[in-house]
């Protein structure tokens, strides 16, 4: 919850090098998170309303909706539009957060920005962090004229500092348990702040699948008049083996489709952002075949079952959640190859440990437990303390970096080494390999 503000009026109005701007942006951080769009308003009206001069793909979900609006700025991107892509958090870099056509940010153009942006606070009442950088991405994509632009939720939805636009299309991936002490402590009190970005007459995209969450969703397309296309039913996708696979929408019918993001779940999130594809070309996008091909195919998305390393096979995965560690034990169940799976597991402390425990344990023959560099890191020790079902061989070793080198020195050529258990713990991990 946000602690109390306090003036900072000896700032300055700009700062001259960017390590000293991002400081002082990284420090909003300790006025935690803030639901509700006033701050944001207030910040985006002193800057003369840059979100009304773009066009938005809004997309919200517990898990999915990164590779999902990868998948769609790839696409765009291959088509030869300026696509704007706003996402967090990001892995190493703050740069990752704004992408312009699949390439990131540069570092003069983040401190212009920061600088453009702290005009406009008010000292007596500071914006969180996600405020002032969702005000920094508004104005970033009107000051570029990107066309259209990805907009992803930073948690919920209904008062996420996004939710201040009307977009062509609206997204939402799935519904799992997770942030339940900000969203609700069942899915469909989740399902009804995701549902919050839902607009007047604009398109809905989802593949949530339990009935519970389906309701929040559906009550709220029924009210605002806004057509609703559900995952299953309205489109479809089916594997045909060899990573190709097959979708079926209302009008797009391709086969032999390939995805470089590693997972059978990923061809469920290809078909969301296909049928996002689909209603885009209804509203004059031209986005031909081989341009969704080739964007597939070339997509990048850092983390998500990432492939870093080879004989042994290292392999990065974000999975912060319960619903994620099944996805991710999915793929080691049917996608991987590997002859014994040495985890590295770092995980914050307000997550459901035992939940993604209680997954991905028994898959392995070896288990380092370890810790990011954050503050919310759950310690080692807590974490084998919840270990119900470890295999025989543990570790705990504190520092990241050291648990890695340990898997390596375990591992075979035919092993697999996983690090997961949180997008912090994957940051950190790419900065080491």
């Amino acid at each position: 919850m946000p602690k109390t503000r306090e003036p900072t009026a000896s700032l300055p109005q700009s700062f001259d090098s960017l390590s000293t701007a991002l400081k002082w942006v990284y420090d909003l951080q300790k006025f935690g998170i803030k639901f509700g769009l006033s701050s944001t308003t207030r910040l985006l009206t002193g800057l003369n309303n840059p979100q009304e001069k773009c066009r938005y793909i809004h997309i919200a979900g517990t898990n999915g909706k990164g590779s999902v609006a990868a998948m769609l700025s790839a696409i765009f991107t291959q088509a030869g539009y300026r696509i704007g892509f706003y996402s967090s958090p990001h892995l190493i870099s703050f740069h990752e957060r704004f992408r312009l056509q699949d390439q990131d940010i540069t570092d003069d153009e983040v401190l212009e920005l920061i600088n453009q942006v702290r005009q406009v606070v008010q000292d007596i009442e500071l914006p969180t962090f996600f405020e002032f950088v969702t005000a920094m991405a508004f104005l970033y994509y009107s000051q570029k004229a990107a066309d259209p632009v990805i907009l992803e939720t930073g948690m919920g939805g209904r008062l996420d500092a996004t939710n201040i636009i009307q977009p062509l299309l609206t997204i939402i991936t799935n519904i799992a348990m997770d942030h339940r002490e900000f969203l609700g402590n069942d899915l469909r009190a989740i399902a009804a702040e995701k549902a919050g970005i839902i607009k007047p007459g604009v398109p809905v995209v989802t593949y949530v699948s339990q009935a519970s969450a389906r309701l929040p969703i559906q009550a709220a397309s029924g009210v605002l008049k806004s057509p609703l296309y559900y995952g299953g039913s309205d489109f479809q996708v089916k594997g045909q083996g060899n990573g190709r696979f097959r979708y079926q929408g209302r009008h797009l019918t391709l086969s032999g489709l390939q995805t470089n993001l590693v997972g059978r779940h990923q061809y469920r999130n290809a078909a969301v952002a296909l049928a996002a594809v689909e209603l885009l070309q209804e509203q004059g996008f031209h986005l031909p075949e081989e341009s969704i091909r080739q964007g597939l195919q070339q997509v990048r998305w850092p983390g998500r079952l990432e492939v870093v390393s080879t004989r042994p096979q290292i392999i990065l995965d974000g999975a912060h959640n319960p619903a994620a560690a099944t996805t991710l034990m999915q793929a080691l169940k049917h996608d991987l190859i590997y002859r014994r799976l040495i985890l590295v597991l770092g995980i914050m402390a307000d997550k459901d440990i035992r939940g993604i425990l209680r997954r991905l344990l028994p898959l392995a023959q070896v288990v380092i437990f370890s810790r990011p560099r954050y503050e919310r890191a759950a310690t080692p020790e807590k974490l084998k303390s919840l270990a119900a079902n470890a295999p025989r061989e543990t570790y705990v070793i504190d520092d990241l970096a050291a648990a890695i080198a340990q898997a390596r020195r375990l591992a075979d050529q035919d092993d697999l080494i996983v690090v997961t258990g949180s997008l912090f713990t994957i940051g950190e991990a790419r900065q080491y390999l």
